[in-house]
């Protein structure tokens, strides 16, 4: 009998049979595919960035891109703003726009969202009043300092916003017609889809004269005067945090700055006043 003997491995000395090379394998795989599968639902269920969309009326663009930079120092959220007449910018919410805030140039936008339930009652608040001002472009030749003046043969086109769905041209409409100008100047009209684009049309010479908002006038080169305000409904804006948000804390942030003391100031460096002035 040999003095030696071939050693056995440690399975058959505890007397557990081996366990098959091909079933390790196989647990070693899907102990891999299962880790891989829970970082790829890790990954799916990481929560995507806080973001906040304005809509805006068009004469807020100036002042509403301040208050974006000073909205997004204060939260780390840089506000998306969709600038457009208050008419257009009302039907997009009626239609299910993915909108949070909404800012309209004239309070009658946002009180009839308020009475379909489309916006937040608790938050439906005045912000501004808005200004109607005359305007010419710099190297105009034209002379205005009143709306009697808009009768003169040297202008021959008239911008202003539609006045079916713009707070401001339905203000313009007003105004000519309480001056007594609006049937003689009907063959001089031009509209524009809000004010910005109202304004542009000026700027270009593609008019001699427009009325635009004192907000987007104020710091540019266009020559312009003040309009009576006794000649017009006055412009009270209003705004409010839409339903059906997913970023309502965010949404009334916004809203709270744009009444805030700092808020206010920016707004009124445009040119707006306080609303119920």
């Amino acid at each position: 009998m040999p003095i030696w003997s071939r050693p056995r491995d440690a399975a058959t000395v505890s007397g557990r049979r081996p366990f098959p090379l091909f079933l390790t394998t196989l647990l070693v795989t899907t102990l891999i595919l299962g880790g891989c599968a829970r970082t790829e639902r890790g990954k799916s269920e990481v929560p995507k960035p806080a973001s906040l969309t304005v809509a805006a009326a068009a004469d807020l663009q100036a002042a509403f891109a301040e208050m974006g930079e000073i909205f997004a120092r204060q939260t780390g959220v840089k506000p998306t703003f969709s600038f457009g007449s208050s008419g257009v910018l009302t039907q997009q919410i009626e239609n299910g726009a993915p909108i949070d805030v909404f800012a309209a140039a004239d309070q009658s936008y946002i009180e009839a969202l308020r009475k379909k339930g489309l916006v937040w009652p608790d938050t439906v608040t005045l912000y501004a009043r808005g200004r109607l001002v005359l305007a010419t472009a710099p190297n105009s030749p034209v002379s205005l300092n009143r709306l009697d003046d808009l009768l003169s043969p040297a202008v021959k086109k008239i911008a202003l916003a539609n006045p079916e769905h713009a707070p401001y041209g339905r203000a313009a409409r007003e105004a000519l017609q309480k001056a007594g100008v609006w049937e003689k100047v009907q063959g001089k009209l031009v509209y524009g889809n809000n004010i910005r684009d109202t304004q542009t049309v000026v700027e270009t010479g593609n008019a001699e004269a427009g009325l635009l908002a004192l907000s987007l006038v104020k710091n540019s080169n266009l020559k312009y005067f003040l309009v009576d305000q006794a000649l017009f409904q006055p412009l009270d804006q209003a705004m409010a945090v839409v339903k059906g948000t997913k970023n309502e804390e965010l949404a009334r942030k916004f809203l709270q700055l744009v009444l805030s003391p700092e808020g206010q100031t920016v707004l009124e460096k445009y040119g707006f006043e306080k609303p119920g002035r």
